[in-house]
């Protein structure tokens, strides 16, 4: 048996390294794993299949930012695709995120709906049931759940800078994607679940898995002493923040108004910034480029007092459950799928923007202590959380679609 994962990144990346994950447990049961990149990839376990060229890359984007046509160029490098995964054969094709400006959707479903291979798709946002954008809930539009129009962020990613394509879009995905039938679409949240059964795409068969964590690798250490002298926060209250990338959902600016608002007993410490992002930072916020290395990012998980995820747009929210892993207590704003990943032992829900409320439960978390939550916060990651169960639900559903196919 054969899978092949469609993936923009392999081993790099939130969705990169679920999909290196996933391919390392199809492995280990015996099966071949194939995964797909157009950009970054690290070393990988599975087989990779590179997609297109940086030519490619630039052209479709430049073809999204003038025409607003996303997933609609790389003609040459899907066929090419196409032309590897005939060779290959693989009994299932999963999907990650198709946008990235690597791969054109019409070419590859015409040919996954001729080919008549099954089809497991999983979302980590939105943008495969809107005319454009990858998130809505923040600018409070649910035209996506009729028909698209009038996009107030066309020039959100992925940015258009003329025109507004998104009633073409929306239609042309509803009939692209509606046109294939043996496709399963997997939520990593019961939030994004619940747009998923309110869009076009509503009639497939669809299931939740949380993403999983890697509980060997996210730990408990004590890793706080080598912290405190790297960094000179001896003896402070640590609040730590992690992101791929700082864009706007993710809220930079309250980390800043908060650290306005926190007296010297406090540090704050952000991981994943630019370089221009980290020039700009008030002194008493420590800034750090983003990095790749899952035991420097165990380092300080496990020596942060709190966890802050104040991004007002997560369809899962990986960095708090690698927090929870290290038996950090974290704090969400009550926004998309965030609450759902805590509860009362292991953190707090604050209303979204809500910088007094977050500054109280900032101060309570204090008061009680680390402590009070680490084996708490623990037990929930093993119980939810770990990479072995969820990425097991995957390989389980495989063989559910193969079955039921009669393929075994």
């Amino acid at each position: 048996m054969k899978v092949l994962q469609i993936s923009i990144e392999v081993n790099s990346g939130s969705v990169g390294k679920i999909a290196e994950q996933i391919g390392e447990t199809i492995l280990e049961n015996g099966w071949e794993s194939y995964i797909t990149y157009a950009r970054n990839h690290n070393p990988s376990k599975s087989e990779v299949i590179k997609i297109g060229t940086k030519i490619d890359l630039y052209t479709h984007a430049l073809s999204t930012r003038i025409f607003d046509n996303h997933c609609f160029s790389s003609k040459s490098a899907t066929k090419k695709l196409i032309d590897t995964i005939k060779e290959i054969n693989p009994s299932i094709i999963h999907l990650h995120h198709l946008h990235g400006y690597f791969i054109n959707i019409e070419i590859l479903f015409s040919y996954l709906r001729e080919s008549g291979i099954p089809i497991v798709w999983t979302f980590h946002d939105c943008w495969s049931f809107t005319g454009h954008c990858a998130y809505f809930d923040f600018v409070g539009c649910d035209k996506w759940k009729t028909e698209c129009y009038s996009c107030e962020q066309k020039t959100e990613y992925p940015s258009s800078l003329l025109f507004d394509r998104s009633t073409k879009n929306f239609l042309d995905k509803k009939r692209i994607f509606c046109s294939v039938e043996d496709m399963t679409i997997v939520s990593v949240s019961k939030w994004l679940a619940g747009k998923v059964n309110q869009s076009f795409l509503k009639e497939f068969d669809s299931k939740v898995i949380y993403n999983g964590v890697d509980l060997n690798c996210f730990r408990p250490k004590s890793s706080r002493q080598m912290i405190d002298n790297k960094y000179a926060i001896k003896d402070k209250f640590l609040l730590l923040g992690v992101a791929t990338t700082w864009d706007k959902r993710k809220r930079l600016e309250d980390f800043i108004e908060l650290s306005l608002l926190l007296n010297d007993t406090f540090a704050i410490i952000l991981i994943g910034l630019s370089n221009e992002q980290i020039r700009k930072l008030p002194k008493n916020i420590i800034g750090i480029s983003r990095t790749e290395n899952q035991e420097e990012l165990c380092d300080f998980y496990s020596a942060s007092d709190l966890f802050l995820n104040l991004s007002v747009e997560e369809t899962f929210g990986l960095t708090t459950a690698e927090a929870l892993a290290c038996g950090t207590p974290s704090i969400v704003y009550n926004a998309t799928a965030c609450p759902e990943l805590i509860d009362d032992n292991t953190g707090f829900v604050v209303e979204k923007l809500n910088i007094k409320e977050l500054v109280n439960k900032i101060n309570i978390a204090s008061n009680i202590g680390k402590h009070h939550f680490s084996k708490s916060c623990r037990n929930r990651a093993v119980k939810l959380f770990d990479k072995k169960e969820r990425f097991s639900e995957y390989f389980n559903l495989y063989n559910e679609i193969l079955k039921k196919n009669g393929q075994k």
